[in-house]
């Protein structure tokens, strides 16, 4: 198949899950087109059957915003004319599905499928805003194909748009030979030359993402347990954590790291993994931890309960609940033998269901059943 693929190329799971699935598509023979603004951070070095589209957004002083929107939808003519594409996957809904509707109505004849798959905020927050509530639910109903990546996301997407329309779950996914535990881990000694435990948390320090609860959890937990929080990523609330982490007098324990491309040699060293987001429809960088033997402490919000599972691969609480999660996460630190069954559970969960091949499998069927509509 001719496949364009368009995504945010930024640091986010919507992007990762399009770039991870497009250089997935293209090792099948498949041959790739991505259509954005920037080249897509996981899109490194040469890889055969993929090529990259750039949209260029032209300024004029009449505009007194980019029409990124406008730009997007005639480069997505423009690839799907002369590249002869079959279909057309968008990645997050606003406003890369408007897009792709307005390139299908300019060609015509051109018969390409659009197939959006919803990620998370682009439903639960964005789009709920007044202003793209409207064309949010015209242009998913308006593509061929809808995906979303959990059981609630869906179900969250037709209860806020009351949409009656068929929308497939196709979970996100990690190739279990890139994500796996690194056992000959020297960055380990840098952040534990003591033996230190080591707690991870990556995320876009967003206030969803409620990283200051995670400073929190770790200060309980450093009263009962010597250990080290390594942060990962960047974001509107890292200055007000970094203060946190002062005021707590627990800075000399905690790393910022800020972005990082290379995650598993980091996720190998940790022992536990803290999400106690307020939202989230699904958890890559949980997955991506418990693929690499790391139990995961998560909020019982969204799709982590599909993600997480209580007491086998993880713990789960209510939102807020600072002290229960570092409750559970003393518990797990000194318990050894429960620790290293959780680590086996966590890395069985994650190759059994959410594996590459198995879910790029699903992807394909949905197109080739799109595509026979």
């Amino acid at each position: 198949m001719k496949i364009g693929i368009t995504c945010y190329p930024t640091y986010g799971g919507s992007g990762v899950v399009a770039t991870e699935l497009g250089k997935a598509l293209a090792k099948r023979g498949h041959q790739i087109h991505f259509i954005s603004y920037a080249m897509p951070m996981r899109l490194t070095g040469f890889v055969e059957n993929i090529m990259y589209h750039e949209v260029e957004s032209a300024s004029y002083p009449l505009f007194e915003f980019p029409l990124y929107t406008l730009s997007l939808a005639s480069k997505m003519v423009e690839v799907a004319t002369f590249e002869q594409l079959d279909l057309l996957h968008v990645h997050y809904a606003i406003p890369h599905a408007t897009s792709a509707y307005l390139a299908k109505q300019m060609l015509g004849d051109h018969k390409f499928k659009i197939i959006t798959t919803l990620h998370g905020t682009d439903i639960t927050l964005v789009g709920l805003e007044p202003s793209f509530l409207p064309v949010m639910k015209f242009s998913i109903e308006q593509s061929d194909g809808v995906t979303a990546v959990s059981r609630f996301l869906r179900e969250k997407t037709i209860t806020n748009y009351n949409i009656d329309k068929e929308i497939e779950v196709i979970p996100n996914f990690i190739d279990p030979d890139a994500y796996k535990r690194v056992t000959t881990n020297c960055v380990k000694k840098r952040f534990s030359p003591h033996g230190e435990k080591l707690l991870m948390h990556v995320s876009n320090f967003r206030a969803v993402k409620r990283v200051h609860d995670v400073v929190r959890i770790f200060a309980l937990v450093l009263q009962r347990i010597p250990s080290t929080l390594v942060l990962i990523g960047d974001g509107p609330d890292r200055s007000s954590c970094e203060s946190l982490c002062r005021e707590l007098g627990i800075a000399d324990n905690v790393k910022f790291l800020g972005k990082q491309t290379e995650l598993a040699d980091l996720l190998s060293c940790a022992d536990l993994f803290l999400m106690p987001s307020q939202s989230e429809s699904f958890g890559l960088s949980a997955l991506e931890a418990m693929a690499c033997e790391v139990p995961v402490i998560s909020s019982s919000v969204g799709g982590l309960p599909e993600l997480v599972e209580h007491n086998k691969t993880g713990y789960i609480a209510e939102i807020g609940d600072v002290e229960r999660m570092a409750k559970y996460a003393v518990d797990l630190l000194n318990n050894p033998v429960k620790h290293q069954a959780f680590a086996a559970a966590s890395r069985k969960r994650a190759e059994d269901l959410f594996n590459e091949e198995l879910i790029v499998s699903q992807y394909i069927r949905y197109y080739e059943k799109i595509l026979a509509q």
